[in-house]
């Protein structure tokens, strides 16, 4: 069979069949058209094959089922052919053909009658990707593109024929079949098909890992060749080469590098190999890019970010930076002063570096109560009070622990000075509030408040003692006076507790001997309510589109309040001006809207919000929220009128401008854009996309068509596109563009015979014309305007009928050829238009020289033009009106109103009087007519086609 779509796409596309009934090819793994060529050394196989499967070869052929099998890549276009069902069946006659080794057809002959018709027996989701010709039995591709990954990834297993899809593992485990039903009548070429289609993959997706980032971890002492398995392999929708074939690092840092195994499933999992001595304390971490990269042509990649990082092992011991310190202590130093403090360091991590400090057993009983050693810590704090007896140096042994180290050792020299003189002293007497030696400011005090005075003295009253203020802060200690020895500690600067909550200061005493006392004084500041909440945004512009879900989310406020506790709780409240429809939440600031907002309704919301504290008295803060509403495209194109009327004068120009087919769109941007264009008859009408403008490309006759109907689409630019229809009635306005034809006579070379004997006011023949205009244009007036012949005047026309008349007695000087020339005058305006006749009337008792006659018919003697109008000619009523005067005015509207009426009882009347001249020349048919039919050999002869020409 014939391969398919290599003309009308890029790829190829294989085609297979195999009938339902062919079972002994099904085994060969593969799908293939059964050959019509014939091995004869095959013949007593195949005869024994058939005398076994006989009964069940015959019920497989009366049931006529037959599967088709067709293989696409995936992604192709609409209109690609995918395979004919006639062709493949072998439906279609072959006429002629001689080749001895083509397999007969079931029908002969180059027509098949009745016709074949193909039809989906039914409409499931595969038959929205083909499209099947109802006569042909061709299957193409149809608009709807075919993705493989998204039918059989997501379409499950489990094949189930009638339009569904199918993962099914054969032909291949990784087959995506397309299952369609198709019924082949009629009844005498009846076929049930069963038709699969095989969507190949083609390389259109790229790896891509399930996170952008990945860790792994690697222990510190991982030896050389140490393989880790990398979690979050890529994924690739596409299969066999088409998928993940390896991976690879950007960079390698000269430490790693990456393979590749594969599962029994196919799967393939990246692993990182250890290739170098790794150290944690030296590089804790790499960062690198991983690619992931598939076997198409070209390859597709995906990438993820690869953080490595280093795990620590307890590979590091702690270490001291000095062997030993030296402490001086004075005799007289508080109980629990620090004297000292011992650190060492370990590079490890977590419990790995967790160092404790102990004193080394060498160290005395004595020393060990004097001095106290934090064991996590390090510091060393004097315990007891230093005595007269205590010895002046000791050595303080150190050991710092890691786990499963060795210890390091530090050696603390503690050097006691005795003192002989008593330090000077120092006692507060506090103003501020205080308490367990705290003192409490409010940060709202002004400058100068005082905090506490401070006496400083020496006890045996020998010495000199000066005082500072050690510590940073907005504090002065100056001595107060007129007193010695009296100092005031007061504030120089607003206190604010945002900026700083606590102060810790120091009032510091000596004396000449260089005895040193310090006064540790802690300022706690208490808050006040003195910042209102600040918004982030003091402007929120926010976007939502129309057509929202009810109660839908805008936006969290947030705003902060610097002060503590429950003066910086926050709430949150909608402005008065805010519609009643949006809700904020007072905790949490998240603001809603609890109904459907139409953007064409209204596109602009602007209100006020406000931050409120809890402070007493309260403190807010007011910001502004603006929200624009985005379009959908909700609302179709509208026309102006449901239905639209035109007035065309017939003759029209070509692309003239009929008029204007107004529409709108409520949306806005491109869902308001409208396009216009025509539903039908668009070969002669085109109207102009954006403006809308109907012109006709041709000229429009009214004789040939007197009204046109047309419908016009509009289209809106949205995704999906809305639209509506208009109708549009053109109707042709009749100009006089055709004169009168005249139909009888058929030519100015005819005559008629007439009687001497007719009598006066009988008919002898009549003129017959029409108009293919309507109205006064085709009202049609007849007259003779010229005559010749013994005596024409004895014939008279009547302008109304064109009834021809014999007015006189016929007396024996009449005999003779009698010419009328009668012109045929229509009502057009402004110009009427007509058209000419010769009538010849031959008076004699009968015919005997018809020679003669044509000769006197040939000779083109000159008549007399009597130019009369007809009769019933009906002339428009002028008359100019006077600008002064309302008479005039109202003299010419009567005249146009019984015009009016005139002419439509005229043209009643002549619609009776034509209906009723038909039964007239039907009643006179024996007068007239019947002896002019009768003897049309004798006195009617026609040479030549009328004349008719316009004067």
């Amino acid at each position: 069979m014939r391969g398919r779509g290599d003309a009308r796409s890029s790829s190829a596309l294989a085609v297979s069949w195999r009938p339902a009934t062919w079972h002994p090819r099904l085994d060969m793994g593969r799908l293939s058209r059964p050959r019509s060529s014939f091995s004869y050394r095959n013949l007593p196989r195949l005869l024994l094959f058939f005398l076994f499967v006989g009964p069940f070869n015959c019920l497989a052929s009366y049931s006529r089922a037959t599967e088709l099998l067709y293989s696409l890549n995936e992604g192709l276009p609409a209109g690609v052919l995918i395979g004919s069902l006639a062709e493949d069946l072998r439906l279609l006659p072959r006429a002629g053909s001689r080749d001895p080794q083509s397999q007969p057809t079931e029908h002969s002959g180059t027509e098949l009658n009745p016709p074949l018709s193909f039809s989906l027996a039914s409409q499931g989701l595969s038959g929205q990707y083909v499209t099947l010709d109802n006569r042909s039995g061709e299957l193409h591709t149809s608009a709807q593109e075919i993705d493989r990954e998204e039918l059989c990834l997501e379409g499950g297993g489990g094949a189930a024929w009638g339009g569904s899809i199918s993962i099914s593992s054969s032909p291949s485990a990784d087959s995506c079949l397309l299952l369609l039903d198709v019924l082949v009548l009629p009844q005498e070429y009846f076929r049930f098909v069963k038709v699969k289609i095989a969507i190949r993959d083609i390389n259109d997706n790229a790896p891509q890992f399930p996170v952008s980032q990945i860790s792994v971890w690697v222990p510190e002492n991982a030896p050389v060749n140490t393989r880790l398995a990398i979690e979050h392999p890529a994924m690739d929708p596409d299969i066999g080469t088409n998928g993940v074939q390896t991976y690879r690092l950007l960079d390698y840092h000269r430490m790693f590098t990456l393979d590749v195994e594969e599962n029994e499933n196919g799967e393939r999992t990246p692993y990182l190999i250890v290739m170098g001595l790794l150290d944690r304390e030296t590089q804790d971490q790499y960062v690198s890019i991983i690619i992931a990269e598939d076997g198409g042509s070209p390859p597709l990649l995906g990438s993820a970010t690869l953080t490595i990082g280093i795990s620590d092992i307890n590979d590091n011991c702690p270490l001291f930076t000095d062997s030993q310190i030296n402490v001086t202590v004075y005799g007289n130093a508080t109980v629990g002063t620090p004297i000292a403090a011992v650190q060492a360091v370990d590079r490890d991590l977590g419990n790995n570096a967790q160092i404790t400090y102990s004193y080394s057993q060498k160290v005395p009983l004595a020393s060990k109560d004097l001095f106290h050693l934090d064991e996590t810590s390090g510091v060393i704090k004097l315990f007891s009070k230093i005595g007269g007896s205590v010895l002046q140096t000791h050595k303080l042994t150190i050991l710092a622990n890691g786990p499963g180290c060795i210890p390091a050792v530090i050696t603390a020299l503690v050097t006691i000075i005795k003192v002989i003189f008593r330090p000077p002293e120092i006692v507060p007497r506090y103003i501020a509030n205080e308490i367990d030696g705290i003192v409490y400011l409010k940060e709202l005090e002004p400058v100068n408040t005082p905090i506490a005075f401070f006496t400083i003295r020496d006890p045996e009253g020998k010495y000199k003692v000066n005082c500072y203020l050690e510590g940073e802060g907005p504090f002065r200690l100056s001595p107060y006076k007129p007193y010695n020895n009296e100092y005031l500690l007061e504030t120089t600067k607003p206190l604010d507790y945002e900026l700083q909550q606590f102060y810790e200061i120091a009032v510091v005493a000596w004396n000449s001997e260089g005895f040193h006392v310090k006064k540790i004084i802690k300022v706690q500041l208490l808050d006040d309510n003195d910042n209102a909440p600040v918004f982030l945004q003091p402007l929120v512009e926010l976007t939502i589109e129309e057509n929202n879900a009810p109660n839908a989310f805008l936006t969290k406020l947030d705003a902060t309040d610097a002060d503590s506790g429950e003066r910086g709780q926050v709430s949150y409240f909608l402005g008065p001006d805010a519609p009643s429809y949006f809700s904020l939440d007072s905790v949490t600031g998240i603001l809603t809207v609890s109904t459907q907002l139409d953007r064409e309704e209204k596109e602009k919301y602007r209100y006020t919000v406000r931050a409120v504290d809890s402070g007493k008295p309260p403190r807010e803060s007011v910001a502004t929220v603006a929200i624009t509403v985005l379009d959908k495209n909700d609302n179709s194109p509208r026309f102006i009128n449901k239905d639209f009327s035109f007035f065309v004068p017939e003759n029209f120009p070509g692309y003239g401008e009929i008029g204007v087919i107004s529409v709108t769109d409520a949306d806005a941007g491109q869902n308001g854009w409208v396009a216009l264009s025509m539903v039908n008859q668009s070969d002669i009408f085109v109207i102009d996309t954006g403006k809308g403008m109907l012109r006709a490309k041709v000229s429009l006759d009214r004789e040939q068509q007197s009204s046109y109907t047309l419908w016009v689409e509009a289209v809106d630019g949205g995704e999906p596109p809305l639209s509506s229809t208009a109708k549009i009635t053109i109707l042709l306005l009749d100009i006089n563009d055709n004169p009168p034809l005249v139909l009888f006579p058929q030519s100015n070379m005819s005559y008629l015979l007439v009687l001497p004997s007719t009598l006066p006011g009988s008919p002898v023949t009549e003129v017959y014309a029409v108009d293919k205009d309507t109205g006064m244009n085709a009202v049609i007036a007849y007259s003779i305007i010229g005559r010749r012949g013994p005596r024409p005047e004895s014939f008279r026309i009547d302008p109304k009928t064109g009834n021809i008349t014999l007015e006189e007695a016929l007396m024996q000087t009449d005999y003779g050829l009698h010419r009328l020339l009668v012109k045929v005058s229509d009502h057009g305006y402004p110009e009427p238009l007509h058209s000419t006749v010769m009538v010849n009337l031959f008076v004699n008792d009968t015919v005997s020289n018809e020679s003669y006659i044509e000769s006197l018919l040939r000779k083109e003697s000159e008549i007399n033009i009597e130019e009369k109008q007809p009769q019933i000619s009906i002339e428009p009523t002028h008359r100019k009106v006077e600008p002064g005067s309302c008479m005039p005015t109202l003299v010419a509207l009567s005249v146009i109103s019984l015009g009016s009426i005139t002419l439509v009882t005229g043209m009643g009347i002549y619609i009776c009087l034509r209906r009723g001249k038909t039964h007239h020349r039907e009643d006179e048919n024996l007068e007239v007519q019947i002896p002019l039919k009768g003897k049309i050999d004798l006195n009617v002869r026609e040479r030549k086609p009328m004349d008719i020409s316009n004067i």
